[in-house]
């Protein structure tokens, strides 16, 4: 039997996705290890060896493929916990990283702070050269001064080093020449140069990428030689793949190079996985949620492709690498509820995390959580959280509650939990509306694909709140981004900068920079072991009107790309510009312009298979457990419902809610104004009882 596996390291939990080749598939989750994550991964598969009764080294014999996401740096980002970095830059812009493109997020804020530089202004030099816009020398580089500075960075422990001059998108000599003297005068320390990391227009959105690239290597390096270390221990032979942000897995040598390639690891898997569940049941579009412990993470799927961005942040700061577009705010089970100086029930950012975690993990966490209302309202069961492997204390989760929330707010015990539960869910709620309408979709017109150990307890209400009639729970909701991770390609971005109006583009150079960029992604993926013919590109270009102020990027056939077709892109871009910005300029006849050419690079990977299930009927009574207590949101009382064994429902079987679906890593609890429907893999619809007609004849078709 040949395996693959698909890891994603979250904020409390990691989550493994075990697929086997004849189509079956089985589910780990273990508690983090924030010291080490790479015990936890080991642990994971550890688990996997044991319930076959065989050592890990025999386990891994016959396991071909690991897919990883990774959180490392992304926290190591938010928690400013990176390497010291230093910072080579033009004479006289140096404090760019700070300024930043000089607008206040918040205009009418006065108090609100600018977010703080990861590199401190000692640590960011200037280097006395220039070139133009053009890439023409106007002030020539000297080594004395580079070395200068370097020493610098010597005498002060610097372990990476980033290079962002100005212009070197059109010229990158000065660069390469400061990055020789960094190679020669510091052989250990990291270095990112802007022209490899990213060569296009926009100073601060190219220091910003090549210092966070700068400062999260180190990390993502000892954390990954780590884990190589263990995986070549116990004899692992097989391919190691590293999860994007961009959606697409990578080989760890060159994750490793590009380091802020892997900002968004985790959360990338999600949208990939919503497309393979959605298009089982002949979805072209979707929203996915997944609520983890920590976070909750939401993307558009539109015509099967994913929503990506070339302006993301991470903690504020500016990371211009394409990314599917994700939106993640402090909500998940382990967010701790609190109430502010005004005295209004608040849920998160903050979170137990896994240690000390919620109140009722009883490992010595004291604040009420998500999780713990949950457990007082009766969503989840004590004595079956992760299968019962983490049985939950209720007392504790009561008096956290009781002592933090509800005698503040004068409420009893259930009213508390139950305004946790309300807020926590507005919140998540206002996440997939900036997910959808800031795209100009309407969240009413997609079916909501619901994952994350949290996440199935409260789809419902968060498809209530934004009238959302369908709402997807996969079979794997609990290890979604996993699942992910398994279905992704091997993916790699190039961007050149050509700055031009549509009408001045000249054939040759347009044809040239994208034939360049095709050449150099065959290259990498040729040495990641994939074949030219199972090679495709995706063209795109940074399009704007002639004088605004930001472009807007759009994907172009290939066969326009290589006609060089310049009606036919501007006429892309017109109905593009009004989607999002209500508005377009076709008719006035205003010019469009050219800045960025961009190429994505996809070798197409293997996928496994999953095993449709045989038509069982509608009567779900072989997966009926027990009957039990749950507060009704709607109804604002507790009613006695039934609880299902999620695992044992099969293909056709039909429940109307209220109801509760329980398998060993999620929960989902089933408001009375939805029926749920299983799907032919296993997963489980759940949809208002008015749809009824509709939902049978896509999914029992």
């Amino acid at each position: 039997m040949k395996y693959k596996i698909g890891i994603d390291v979250g904020g409390t939990f990691t989550d493994f996705l075990l697929t086997m080749e004849d189509g079956s598939s089985q589910i780990y989750k273990v508690l983090n290890a924030p010291d080490d994550p790479s015990r936890s991964t080991m642990q994971g598969l550890q688990e996997m060896a044991d319930d076959r009764n065989i050592s890990l080294e025999e386990f891994l014999k016959d396991v071909t493929v690991i897919v990883h996401g990774t959180t490392v740096t992304t926290n190591a980002v938010i928690t400013y916990s990176g390497a010291k970095t230093g910072l080579l830059t033009t004479k006289g812009v140096r404090d760019a990283l700070q300024m930043r493109r000089g607008i206040r997020e918040e205009q009418y804020n006065n108090r609100y702070q600018n977010v703080e530089p990861l590199i401190q202004r000692y640590l960011r030099l200037p280097v006395d050269e220039r070139i133009d816009y053009k890439g023409d020398v106007i002030k020539p580089i000297e080594e004395t001064d580079v070395l200068n500075q370097v020493a610098f960075f010597k005498k002060e422990g610097v372990k990476a080093v980033a290079v962002c001059f100005m212009n070197s998108f059109a010229n990158p000599d000065h660069e390469i020449k400061a990055g020789e003297v960094v190679r020669k005068e510091m052989p250990d320390a990291y270095l990112s140069l802007s022209e490899e990391i990213l060569p296009s227009i926009r100073f601060y959105d190219r220091v910003s990428t090549t210092v966070l690239n700068a400062y999260v290597g180190p990390i993502l390096g000892r954390y990954l030689n780590a884990l190589l270390k263990k995986l070549q221990d116990v004899h692992y032979e097989g391919v190691l793949l590293i999860m994007q942000s961009n959606g697409g897995v990578v080989a760890p040598e060159i994750a490793m190079e590009r380091a802020a390639v892997t900002l968004l690891s985790g959360p990338a898997g999600g949208p990939v996985a919503g497309i393979m569940y959605t298009d089982a049941q002949g979805y072209d579009d979707c929203i996915t949620m997944d609520m983890g412990g920590t976070s909750f993470d939401v993307a558009l799927i539109k015509d099967k492709t994913p929503m990506v961005t070339t302006m993301g942040e991470i903690n504020r700061l500016r990371i211009a690498f394409p990314m599917l577009n994700v939106v993640t705010i402090g909500a998940g089970g382990g967010s701790i509820g609190w109430i502010d100086e005004g005295g209004l029930l608040r849920m998160g950012p903050q979170s137990a995390g896994a240690n000390p975690g919620p109140a009722c993990y009883n490992l010595g966490g004291e604040e009420p959580t998500c999780t713990d209302a949950d457990l007082v309202l009766g969503y989840l069961d004590k004595d079956y959280f992760a299968g019962g492997k983490i049985p939950l204390d209720l007392g504790k989760a009561e008096r956290a509650i009781e002592e933090k929330i509800a005698k503040k707010l004068g409420m009893d015990l259930y009213e508390a939990a139950h305004g946790m539960y309300d807020v926590i869910n507005v919140n998540m709620a206002s996440a997939v509306r900036e997910a959808s309408v800031k795209q100009g979709q309407d969240p009413r017109d997609f079916p909501l694909v619901t994952a994350g150990g949290a996440g199935p307890n409260h789809a419902c209400m968060i498809a209530l709140e934004l009238e959302i009639p369908v709402i997807l729970v996969p079979r794997e909701s609990s290890i979604f981004c996993a699942a992910g991770m398994l279905m992704s390609d091997l993916k790699h971005d190039f961007v050149q900068t050509y700055a031009v109006r549509m009408e001045d583009v000249d054939t040759q150079r347009f044809k040239g920079y994208f034939e360049t960029m095709k050449q150099e992604g065959i290259k990498r993926l040729r040495e990641e072991g994939i074949s030219e013919d199972r090679v495709e590109f995706v063209y795109s270009l940074d399009l704007r009107y002639v004088k605004q102020y930001h472009e807007v990027n759009v994907q172009i056939p290939e066969d326009v790309a290589m006609k060089v077709d310049v009606d036919a892109m501007v006429e892309r871009f017109h109905p593009q510009h009004n989607k999002l910005y209500g508005y377009d300029l076709e008719e006035e006849g205003t010019p469009v312009e050219l800045i960025n050419m961009r190429l994505t690079c996809i070798g197409k990977t293997d996928k496994p298979k999953f095993s449709p299930q045989e038509y069982d009927g509608e009567d779900p009574s072989k997966a009926f457990k027990k009957r039990r207590k749950v507060f009704i949101p709607t109804w604002k009382r507790f009613e006695e419902v039934d609880v299902f064994d999620s695992f044992k429902l099969r293909y056709g079987n039909r429940i109307e809610g209220p109801a509760i679906l329980e398998q060993v890593n999620t929960t989902a609890f089933v408001t009375p104004e939805f029926s749920v429907l299983v799907d032919r893999f296993g997963s489980y619809t759940l949809y208002l009882k008015s749809l009824e007609d509709e939902v049978k004849g896509r999914i029992l078709k």
